[in-house]
């Protein structure tokens, strides 16, 4: 999420720079050049992003001998991989005898794929061999210096292989993005659905990469933005989100809301709001989907095939608004105007048709089926007051064990990402009564706690806890 959420700053440029020269993209004005070449500074470089971004996000305290050991292994990939003189010399094939195949690999070496590759490769590597000692003639080169060193000898053995696997693999994926754009508002349906299926273990952004990055060729975002691509097509992997991120979910709060037991309204209205805020807003839309996904699964399915049906009908329709971040007001209103969004209004009159959709579905399944949204728990939620979050990170940290659980911590925009010593010894419950919407284990040995917003503010309350500090003394709701 660290190289996603800077996208945002260069859609923002994009969006002005073409606001004030809509014609010429910069070729007007000196200040719309400005904007919408830096925008594109970013834009153009999302493999250097995930790179630095994955790699600096998954080191275990994001050091930044982790994110510079990501871009140099992304270099070096460039250079071997990237190079279709240097592949011919190392397969021995003359350049005028290469397939097509190896041709565009080669082309598409830097990628975002590539950059998250190298990322999760520097990372890994780092949080292996960072405190690693090395005989004494060596030592300089001992500890956080050693990652880049190892991370260029993995980064040569991964170009080799991929010389040779890469250009099957890649062929096979352009096929494949192939066939679904090719299924038009279907393949952005099937889209949509799978994108939410996969939210609660996280691998959604596996799946965007094909279809709104540049992973196989597609690459709505960046087409959009830019203007380069289709009239009518580049787009239709985005548009059908706004009416489910900005106008659905939020009438699925409030039914939960309405849903709620009269004494828990209360208590829950204020979660349930601000998470409707900042779908509405931004787009983020995982507090909400956390609050339901696991308590009430069947709603979570009905909320996937209601994506599905929304990205469907925008794409059929040719309804297109486009994103940088997430399909929120504000890239609603940047992408408004721009060169390939199509009747962006009618995606408004969309969304206050499911709206009503969301509403009344969740609403009807939550009453009928006696669904434990929050606030329907047979147990109450706890009344809590109001505090700072240093206060609430030492009771996050108490209800997960304290620091001797606590190999890492980390987080991403909504979730609190740990590695623990025993999963089994955090109190759910209280997790919950302290603010938390939703609890997942991931294997033996993670856990991610969904907090909404705040979770990175959190993360770092928690990580400047003394391991010293007694925490027996901290009050929890209960």
């Amino acid at each position: 999420m660290v190289p996603i959420a800077v996208l945002p700053a260069g859609g923002l440029m994009l969006g002005l720079g073409y606001a004030i020269d809509p014609v010429g993209w910069g070729a007007n004005s000196a200040l719309a050049t400005i904007l919408v070449y830096g925008g594109k500074g970013i834009m153009d470089n999302q493999a250097w992003l995930f790179a630095v971004g994955v790699a600096y996000g998954l080191a275990k305290d994001n050091n930044g001998a982790a994110a510079l050991s990501g871009l140099l292994g992304l270099l070096i990939v460039e250079m071997i991989v990237g190079n279709i003189a240097v592949i011919s010399q190392i397969t021995g094939v003359p350049v005028d005898q290469m397939s097509n195949s190896q041709h565009i690999a080669s082309s598409a070496a830097v990628s975002a794929f590539t950059g998250i590759m190298m990322g999760i490769v520097a990372a890994t590597l780092y949080n292996r061999f960072h405190t690693i000692k090395l005989p004494a003639v060596l030592g300089f080169f001992g500890g956080r210096r050693f990652i880049p060193i190892v991370t260029s000898l993995s980064a040569i053995l991964i170009s080799l292989v991929m010389v040779y696997v890469w250009p099957a693999v890649y062929g096979s994926l352009v096929n494949f993005g192939i066939a679904i754009s090719e299924l038009g508002a279907t393949g952005a349906g099937l889209y949509g659905f799978f994108n939410r299926l996969l939210i609660p273990v996280g691998l959604h952004h596996a799946l965007n990469q094909v279809f709104i990055f540049d992973l196989v060729g597609i690459n709505d975002i960046s087409k959009f933005w830019s203007g380069t691509g289709e009239l009518g097509v580049t787009g239709i992997y985005q548009g059908g989100f706004f009416p489910v991120m900005g106008y659905g979910l939020p009438a699925a709060c409030l039914a939960m809301y309405h849903c709620a037991k009269p004494e828990n309204k209360k208590k829950v209205g204020g979660i349930l709001g601000a998470s409707a805020f900042t779908a509405i807003l931004t787009g983020v839309t995982e507090p909400i989907e956390f609050a339901f996904m696991f308590v009430a699964p069947v709603l979570y399915v009905i909320h996937a095939l209601l994506t599905a049906a929304s990205m469907y009908i925008a794409a059929s329709m040719q309804w297109i608004a486009g994103f940088t971040f997430s399909g929120g007001l504000i890239d609603f209103v940047l992408s408004f105007n721009l060169p390939l969004a199509m009747k962006p209004y009618m995606l408004i009159v969309q969304g206050l048709c499911f709206s009503a959709i969301y509403y009344t579905v969740f609403r009807f399944a939550i009453i009928k089926f006696d669904l434990k949204t929050p606030g329907r728990e047979e147990i109450d939620v706890s009344e809590t007051a109001e505090v700072s979050s240093s206060e609430k990170a030492a009771q996050y940290l108490k209800a997960l064990g304290g620091h001797a659980n606590l190999v890492s911590i980390d987080s991403c925009i909504t979730r609190l990402r740990l590695t623990m010593k025993d999963v089994n010894a955090a109190d759910e419950a209280t997790l919950k009564a302290i603010g938390a919407m939703g609890v997942v284990k991931m294997g033996e040995s993670n856990l991610q706690v969904i907090i909404g917003t705040e979770a990175e503010e959190i993360a770092h309350a928690m990580k400047a806890i003394p391991e010293s500090q007694d925490l027996s003394q901290v009050a929890v709701p209960s």
